[in-house]
């Protein structure tokens, strides 16, 4: 078994750390937490120790490192990481500035063992859609539309310190609309406003946009982001093809449902990301363990963490201006 170290014991952390400790193939070795009754909780649970991340780095048993830290730790942890030779899965965004993590191509770039946390690109359903697409089912592939809505906003003091909406949030599916249209976007447009809650406006953000990108061949993606919507956690993706529709709908609780006079009602959407993506973080500890192993290269690493950023802040400016951004 390769020994794993979990940084951070807040709600991410808490995911991997548990993914890591269910995995056969990894054994969960510390937590690492600056709040140390988080940490003592969860290594307690699973059977772990508590550490520092100084310690961990200097040990060579640890073989891989999972970063779940606050967003502005990201990056140097990473480099500190990669430089004392472990495999390294580090949250998304990799950094909160474009020209910083576009600094790090030397030390992160290439062939290195880190796979950032995108975990939309191991979701069976998106996973599927994408094969589909690539086996020509609705030939040649011509428009996307993405729909990520939350259920609810997030607390004012994580917006402050979160980024924004298109860094926090939308970063996901910038990484999904490269991951599907399987070319780099070339022209940006975003369209944001504040409509679900006045604090968030006050805080310096928007809690709602609408994104048009276009590839070098003409493809368009629209994204579609709100921090609320009154329905429940909408995550879809409908890809337009020359012979048809390629659907990932939303995944429901439970597959009942119930025929009357009024006609169906179907069961709930799955709960916030913590329930539609359970399978997905899963899926990508077991490819972290196989980067671990040495078995497998990232299927998501540094050039798509800058990417993504980057399609990030074009989309902010791009809001600012009002202008269609160049990528």
């Amino acid at each position: 078994m390769f020994e794993v170290a979990v940084i951070g014991a807040g709600r991410i952390g808490r995911i991997h750390a548990r993914n890591v400790a269910a995995h056969p193939a990894l054994h969960l070795k510390a937590i690492v937490d600056p709040v140390g009754d988080s940490a003592a909780e969860l290594a307690k649970a699973l059977g772990s120790e508590v550490s520092t991340f100084e310690a961990v780095l200097a040990d060579p048993n640890v073989r891989g490192v999972v970063i779940a830290s606050p967003t502005d730790q990201h990056l140097t942890q990473t480099l500190q990481c990669i430089a004392a030779g472990k495999a390294v899965l580090c949250e998304k965004p990799l950094d909160q500035d474009l020209e910083t993590a576009r600094g790090a191509a030397a030390q992160l770039g290439g062939d290195k063992p880190l796979l950032l946390g995108f975990n939309r690109r191991f979701d069976r359903h998106f996973g599927a859609l994408k094969q589909q697409l690539e086996a020509g089912r609705i030939g040649a592939l011509e428009s996307l539309l993405i729909v990520s809505h939350d259920p609810a906003p997030p607390p004012v003091s994580y917006v402050k310190v979160s980024g924004g909406l298109f860094k926090d949030m939308a970063i996901h599916d910038f990484d999904m609309a490269r991951f599907i249209l399987g070319e780099e976007i070339v022209e940006v447009y975003a369209a944001a406003a504040c409509l679900v809650d006045p604090a968030i406006g006050e805080a310096g953000d928007v809690d709602t946009a609408k994104t048009t990108l276009k590839t070098a061949s003409g493809r368009l993606c629209v994204i579609s982001n709100s921090r609320r919507s009154g329905y429940g956690y909408d995550q879809r993706l409908e890809a337009y093809g020359q012979k048809g529709l390629l659907k990932a709908d939303n995944v429901l609780e439970s597959t009942v449902a119930h025929w009357g006079k009024e006609g169906p009602v179907l069961d709930a959407f799955q709960n916030f990301f913590l329930d539609r993506y359970a399978e997905a973080y899963r899926s990508e500890i077991a490819h972290f363990a196989d980067i671990v192993a040495g078995k497998a290269k990232p299927m998501v690493g540094y050039d798509d963490a800058v990417r993504a950023l980057e399609l990030a802040e074009a989309a902010a400016y791009s809001v600012a201006t009002g202008q269609v951004v160049r990528v």
